[in-house]
């Protein structure tokens, strides 16, 4: 049973011992490998859902959950429409499809129309997820070309989200990260390796963002 307290303001009920109720992550090129060494740090015990993003080929199977399933004690699963989201699991958006967080924290998935000749998009996933959890949502931009995800991440700090982006140097392909970085929307620009001990802290340490 999940534990949740109910914020006064909000009728969306928020993660217990959680500063963020999700973590919204968005990669392209060079993402598996990113997205693996983030989460295989990231304890089983995390408080917040993760939502991901990975732009892949829409005419194969993907096999990216039960991939990242074998580097991380997370629950990772390919996300199914109505998935309620729950502390310590991660959804991975199927090919072809846009994922989206709806307003009572349940997922949708959509074949509507391409975003920046993508689908899924980084863009939609920020911006929904901006829309129903505000300032407890954490959205990061991981390796990839192209410009998917910095209108998301701008939508994530008006609402007063927290953005954590790679930085260039550690990023495989640096076009998804650069974008992010020139909105002028970013709270933490990080080499790979110090990302999921931040989202730890962030999470389940109680830090403020100014």
């Amino acid at each position: 049973m999940i534990q949740m307290a109910e914020d006064a303001n909000n009728d969306l009920p928020h993660f217990s011992n959680a500063a963020f109720d999700i973590v919204a992550i968005a990669a392209s090129a060079g993402g598996l490998t990113a997205l693996a060494k983030v989460l295989s740090s990231v304890p089983t015990e995390f408080t917040a859902a993760i939502a991901i993003v990975q732009h892949l080929g829409p005419q194969y199977r993907s096999f990216m959950a039960e991939i990242l399933t074998r580097r991380t004690t997370l629950t990772v699963k390919q996300a199914e429409e109505g998935d309620c989201l729950t502390p310590g699991t991660a959804y991975v958006a199927p090919p072809n499809r846009h994922l989206v967080v709806n307003g009572d924290g349940t997922l949708s998935l959509s074949q509507s129309e391409l975003v920046h000749f993508l689908r899924p998009s980084a863009d939609l996933l920020f911006e929904s997820v901006a829309a129903t959890y505000k300032d407890r949502a954490i959205a990061v931009v991981l390796t990839g070309t192209g410009s998917d995800g910095a209108m998301g991440v701008e939508a994530i700090k008006k609402m007063g989200g927290t953005v954590i982006v790679q930085d260039v140097e550690t990023a495989e392909f640096s076009g998804m990260p650069s974008a992010a970085i020139q909105t002028g929307n970013v709270d933490f620009i990080l080499p790979l390796d110090e990302i999921s001990s931040t989202l730890v802290t962030l999470v389940m340490g109680n830090i403020e963002i100014n």
